[in-house]
């Protein structure tokens, strides 16, 4: 099968890395700017084990693909989107692995509504030089919309073989606001306090802090027409790795922009009317 990867950071590399490694042809899509610096190869050093592949590299979209995968930073989605034409070759399925939910909509009204297969991925992985990824977690989980299993099936079963945890899902609402209602409590008090794991559970009033952000999370996402396992959230938060970080956090710490709005904005923007109204105008 031939990949694209729209955004060769820690969830696009590890990602590529796994599929050149079975085989598959995968081309990263890079800014103008950084091809030269690309080794040409994706190294991961995973949970099983390390693995090196060769992959290709190209600033725009040239031939036909049958997955592209879009793994940017949301912000930086739109001037992304410009490495893939929209009169260019053909794309059978396009799988975004973005933090939030909103851009869904936007990539569906950009795309065949039929070719877009929505997807989430739980990992903490992480780029440390050009071509070369880090996976920090001891788990890599990916769940795609039940919509793509006919397509995606064959590179699902690849992605097991090498450990990683895939699973379709028929309720993509759900899914999506399960990984958000995880995720923004956890990146939102991780960064807020610049804690692990481990030292958010050890104080009583930022662990507090945490589990009121999973309750209102999980909130939302019943007002949003999603039914949110609440207690799951918690229980997955509590089993992970003593000192994982979040992404935010360390982006925070690097000095790089967060995902402040897509990760945050969805949970703040469905409380209520007033919010929304206020974000819309830009207050």
């Amino acid at each position: 099968m031939k990949h694209a990867i729209l955004g060769a950071g820690g969830v696009g590399g590890l990602v590529g890395a796994t599929l050149a490694h079975a085989g598959d042809q995968v081309t990263l899509l890079l800014r103008p700017e950084t091809p030269a610096r690309h080794p040409g190869y994706l190294r991961l050093e995973g949970s099983t084990g390390n693995i090196e592949a060769p992959v290709r590299i190209d600033t725009e979209l040239r031939e036909p693909v049958d997955v592209l995968w879009i793994t940017v930073k949301a912000y930086q989605l739109v001037e992304a989107l410009r490495a893939v034409p929209r009169d260019g070759p053909g794309i059978v399925t396009i799988v975004p692995l973005l933090n939030g939910i909103d851009l869904v909509s936007l990539l569906r009204s950009r795309f065949n509504h039929d070719h877009l297969v929505p997807g989430t991925i739980a990992v903490e992985s992480e780029r440390i030089a050009p071509g070369h990824i880090i996976q920090r977690s001891p788990f890599a989980r990916l769940e795609f919309s039940a919509t793509g299993e006919g397509q995606l099936e064959g590179v699902a079963a690849r992605l097991r073989r090498v450990g990683l945890s895939c699973d379709f899902q028929i309720d993509e609402q759900k899914m999506l606001w399960s990984k958000l209602a995880f995720l923004a409590p956890f990146a939102l008090t991780t960064t807020a306090g610049n804690k692990s794991k481990k030292e958010i559970f050890a104080d009583p009033m930022w662990r507090a802090l945490l589990e009121s952000a999973v309750g209102e999370a999980c909130a939302v996402a019943a007002a949003e027409g999603a039914s949110v396992d609440q207690r799951r959230i918690l229980m997955t938060i509590e089993s992970l790795p003593p000192m994982m970080h979040s992404s935010m956090q360390k982006d925070v710490s690097a000095g790089r922009t967060p995902e402040l709005d897509a990760i945050g904005g969805p949970i703040i923007r469905g409380g209520g009317p007033m919010e929304s109204t206020s974000s819309q105008r830009g207050n």
